[in-house]
């Protein structure tokens, strides 16, 4: 393609920031945005990215399809909701318009295995109009590719372990909300742990009506099963608070977290697979104190045992190229609701986006 890729940003909040600029340093253009926030709409995207004026205002969300028609972008970043009920409408028009679109969504990342329903509807609409819609960003490196490398560098594998940990503070009010930060104890065992409590059977009939609420792990579990060609018989998934012993104060969520409360959770998904290779992986998202930090470590078990662990990684920005580095991928890929499991690792553009683009 010899003209700019046209990118439509869908939320405007704490990650846009990153992508929409990334886009443009990529020679992409951004050709339109909407939010929900009635103090960003009407304001040009420059106040978001601290820039010169783009002359893009950032519109109502409601307005969307008219504005998808009207500006008829290559692709649509989706920085959002966490859960796919959240953002399955969004996601729909983009697919009812034909506009590829990629979403930090973390249940799009393998939503096939947590709510089927909206999967199955998102990816036969895909299909019809020719266009294609995926999950990516920082879970696609460190908590996927990452992971599948080290398994291709290994002998026998027994099991694959891992654990990582995010301040909710860096991702939005929706982010923190659903890791339960904020809550008391009570309110978290109501609200969100109770959730896990039910049987196997229970859970299957809950992924398939769509109402099943799936940690971040889950999806990631079903990726990793996928691109390493595993076959998961059972899963499970358990979520408990976690809390500091002094009161924290959360710009995120407009509060401050009694010591006691709730300041996130942990939540461990495990799975048993065909191949006798167990997978464990744990996501720890809270408000963080002075002290923490956050860490990514995994460990592949077998022959030999091998263990990464990367300290500090600057999650936001790396959710955000990785999703800004994806787009000749999505643009190219065959059409659908797809996994980046069934995608070549993203690479780093030397080039503008459009120079990668095959059709």
């Amino acid at each position: 393609m010899e003209r700019k890729i046209k990118v439509f940003q869908i939320g405007c909040g704490k990650m846009s920031k990153y992508t929409m600029r990334y886009v443009y340093e990529h020679g992409a253009e951004i050709v339109g945005a909407v939010d929900i926030n009635s103090e960003i709409i009407g304001r040009d995207i420059s106040d978001i990215i601290d820039c010169q004026d783009k002359g893009i205002i950032i519109d109502n969300v409601d307005n969307l399809e008219a504005l998808l028609e009207s500006t008829k972008p290559d692709i649509a970043i989706v920085t959002t909701m966490s859960l796919l009920n959240d953002v399955k409408d969004v996601l729909l028009t983009c697919a009812k318009c034909g506009v590829n679109a990629i979403t930090t969504c973390e249940e799009a990342f393998f939503a096939s295995n947590s709510n089927t329903s909206v999967f199955k509807d998102i990816d036969a609409m895909a299909k019809t109009t020719n266009c294609t819609i995926v999950g990516s960003g920082y879970q696609d490196f460190a908590w996927g590719n990452l992971i599948a490398l080290m398994a291709g560098t290994t002998h026998k594998i027994t099991k694959i372990k891992g654990s990582s940990s995010y301040n909710v503070e860096d991702y939005g009010i929706a982010l923190a909300k659903a890791h339960g930060a904020g809550l008391s104890l009570e309110e978290f065992e109501r609200d969100v742990a109770s959730s896990d409590n039910i049987s196997p059977e229970e859970r299957e009939k809950q992924i398939k009506e769509g109402t099943f609420i799936p940690s971040y792990m889950w999806n990631v579990v079903g990726w990793l099963a996928d691109k390493l060609d595993l076959h998961i018989i059972s899963m499970n998934q358990k979520c408990v608070p976690l809390t500091d012993k002094e009161d924290l104060t959360s710009s995120t969520l407009n509060m401050t977290i009694k010591a006691g409360d709730a300041t996130g959770m942990s939540a461990v998904v495990t799975a048993k697979t065909k191949e006798n290779i167990e997978i464990e992986a744990e996501c720890i998202g809270k408000v963080y104190n002075k002290e923490e930090f956050d860490k990514n470590e995994w460990t592949i078990m077998g022959e030999p045992n091998t263990t990464v662990v990367i300290n500090r990684p600057q999650t936001v920005e790396l959710t955000c190229a990785n999703i800004v580095n994806r787009i000749p991928d999505v643009i190219n890929a065959k059409p659908g609701f797809i996994s980046t499991s069934t995608l070549k690792d993203a690479t780093y553009p030397l080039k503008d986006l459009n120079e990668y683009l095959t059709k």
